[in-house]
């Protein structure tokens, strides 16, 4: 999953650009994941709210969300 790892990197990297106190977690478990009404990956989700399914973010949309 290349898309996966992949956004996971953006993630991290908007975070670290931000200093801002943040956990990035990588979810593989399906029945997690539809909790959000995802069904499709990747996905990010910032405190329990969907921003993005199907593409990866850029970092400075992935800041905006996170410095919100």
């Amino acid at each position: 999953m290349p898309q996966v790892s992949a956004n996971g990197e953006e993630c991290q990297g908007g975070v670290a650009d931000t200093g801002v106190d943040a956990k990035v977690e990588k979810v593989t478990n399906l029945l997690e994941i539809a909790k959000y009404g995802v069904f499709g990956t990747p996905a990010v989700v910032i405190d329990g709210q969907v921003k993005s399914v199907g593409k990866i973010p850029t970092k400075d949309e992935i800041k905006k969300w996170i410095t919100k």
